[in-house]
């Protein structure tokens, strides 16, 4: 990347030449500099080489390499050294600056209130589930592991018709919730909640002779549990009540049932000078899962929660549109912002694009020879594409959260997050870019950059050893071991001991049903703990640890240079030496003119420049 050669020019811009590296090399030590320096001077034969075709030139050809080296060595700079060498104002700068600060004020408050929304609405599922579902206890509230309690689950067909009775008498006497719960019409008339229920055409079990009448067709049939206010259970029966609409369940045949209605609620939140109520529309679905047929109705609650447009206290209301224009002056800042960031850095992407074409040229009239690709990769700085990245994740986020804020949008919270999260998380990494000005702080870039392809390879053999331990533990120690038994944690589990986490509760959770499938999980895990923690991390530590001796080695007798910055180097001119200031704004676009026509292109930029 370019922004690593600049680095190494502003860091060792005595590195430029064979000379001044084995005049460092005379001060550290020569064993450690001695391969590296046949390196850089393999590297390096080709600037060499340009410098002495160079020297038998004229003094127009001159002229012109040097323009050419200058306006490289221009592009190079760091935001400091181009205030030094021209007086311009780094707005790029600028502008990440304040885009970091609006971007973090606006996900702080967009994640407080993400927070406060679902948490909201998290504790409005446990309350319906307390209202609506049939043994359910504040044991399950909790999310432990290993879990304390099993599934809530239906066994019997009474319990099936007990587990309807309550939930539509719950429903029926919703005044007898604390929550302020309201039904969905306007006039607060109770609507009968639906029942649906989805059977296979036909499924006829004869388990005393081992036959069945089987149709995998499904059909769903759905109808309105029809039901008076404040309906006790004294004089309420679902299974009456479907008798009387000639509905029998047939059981063996049922795959799942689902009760579904809905509620209004205001959640006045602590309202405040900026925080003004909000209303929500609760989709409640209560569900009844058999679709494994082992003897097991799985029985689950969703609440699904919909912004509603309030229509409260109209002063109240008045008073909060502070809060809206606030949020809504912050999202447009930030929107503004971002596009100007885009709009910059894609500027910058296509002016060096163009820089690039004009060097290609520039090294095909002038030394008949093509710029390598090594060289062709500085002129593509990946922060810039990284924020382009970040910036169009911000917007399309900015936008969605100002729909959710004015109620336009659903429940488009997770989205948004993700948008927001995601671009945020860029935005701080891009820092890095200018950290990696100075010296310091621009070893960890450069050894992360070095380490990178090395890593991939590493990883890559890792990983296939991985696969293999998590597709074997699956099959092998799925049926027997909690943690084993699905793909996803079966990965997650092997992760995590290899970061040493949990490791005797592994061991212990195993089942001891089948004695030789426990020995069997016993060598699988000591093989993998052994190998992973003892060897795999430690190479791994190795290749990060040897890139970061080779970048410290570069330090000391300098970097290895592609044939772009053996030919940048040349150029020995301070950024504040005033000469930057000669050369005119538009020279690019004339250099393009001049370099991509059929004339000589050292001439004409010649006679410009005595012009």
């Amino acid at each position: 990347m370019n922004m690593d050669y600049s680095e190494s020019m502003q860091t060792h811009p005595g590195s430029t030449n064979l000379k001044e590296n084995s005049e460092i090399g005379s001060v550290v030590d020569k064993n450690d500099c001695d391969e590296l320096e046949a390196l850089v001077m393999s590297r390096a034969q080709t600037s060499t080489s340009l410098s002495s075709a160079c020297s038998y030139r004229s003094t127009d050809v001159d002229i012109s390499e040097e323009r050419m080296r200058r306006k490289l060595r221009f592009f190079f700079m760091n935001p400091i050294e181009k205030w030094q060498a021209k007086h311009r104002v780094p707005y790029k700068f600028v502008v990440q600056v304040i885009k970091i600060i609006l971007v973090t004020v606006q996900l702080c408050l967009f994640a407080h209130n993400r927070y406060k929304h679902v948490n909201y609405t998290w504790d409005n599922r446990i309350a319906f589930s307390h209202l609506f579902l049939n043994g359910w206890d504040t044991t399950r509230e909790v999310n432990s592991y290993p879990p304390s309690v099993g599934p809530l689950a239906v066994y019997k067909i009474s319990k099936f018709y007990e587990t309807l009775d309550f939930a539509v008498i719950g429903y029926a006497n919703l005044g007898n919730a604390i929550g302020p719960y309201s039904y969905t019409e306007e006039d607060n008339s109770m609507p009968a909640p639906l029942l649906c229920l989805y059977q296979y055409k036909e499924g006829t079990i004869f388990g005393f002779n081992e036959s069945y009448m089987f149709n995998s067709e499904i059909d769903e049939r759905c109808l309105n549990l029809t039901v008076e206010p404040n309906v006790t259970a004294k004089n309420y029966s679902a299974k009456d009540f479907l008798k009387e609409h000639g509905i029998l369940i047939n059981f063996s045949s049922l795959v799942k049932a689902e009760m579904t209605f809905s509620l209004k609620t205001v959640n006045f939140k602590a309202a405040g000078p900026i925080t003004p109520p909000d209303c929500y529309k609760f989709n409640i679905k209560i569900s009844f899962d058999n679709e494994d047929h082992d003897g097991q109705m799985l029985l689950s609650l969703d609440a699904d929660a919909v912004r509603l447009y309030c229509k409260g206290d109209v002063e109240y209301v008045v008073d909060n549109r502070l809060d809206s224009i606030l949020l809504s002056i912050l999202n447009s800042l930030v929107i503004v912002i971002c596009s100007i960031s885009l709009i910059l850095c894609c500027r910058a992407i296509y002016r060096a694009q163009q820089l690039k074409l004009v060097t290609i040229n520039f090294f095909q009239k002038a030394y008949k020879k093509d710029l390598s690709a090594e060289g062709q990769l500085e002129f593509l700085n990946m922060w810039y594409i990284m924020i382009i990245i970040n910036d169009v994740l911000i917007i399309l986020g900015s936008g969605i959260k100002e729909q959710i804020e004015r109620k336009f949008a659903g429940d488009q919270w997770n989205i948004c997050s993700v948008f927001l999260g995601t671009g945020n998380l860029l935005v701080w990494f891009g820092v890095l870019r200018y950290l990696g000005f100075f010296k310091t702080y621009n070893v960890v870039i450069l050894t992360l950059k070095k380490a990178a392809p090395k890593v991939a390879r590493f990883l890559l053999c890792a990983l296939l050893i991985y696969a293999g331990f998590t597709f074997c533990g699956w099959l092998i120690l799925g049926p027997y071991h909690m943690k084993f038994r699905s793909l996803a944690s079966t990965s997650e589990c092997l992760f995590a001991l290899i970061n040493g986490d949990d490791m005797y509760a592994t061991f212990s959770i195993m089942s001891f049903k089948s004695p030789m499938l426990w020995w069997y999980s016993r060598i699988y895990l000591y093989c993998f703990i052994s190998l992973y923690i003892y060897v795999v991390i430690s190479l791994f530590i190795s290749v990060i640890m040897d890139a970061y001796d080779t970048i410290k080695l570069y330090y000391k007798c300098g970097f290895p240079k592609s044939d772009l910055q053996a030919f940048v180097a040349a150029c020995t001119d301070e950024a504040s030496s005033g000469i930057y200031r000669n050369e005119s704004s538009s020279s690019l676009g004339d250099m393009v003119d001049k370099l991509c026509c059929c004339k000589n292109p050292v001439t004409v930029v010649t006679r410009s420049r005595f012009h």
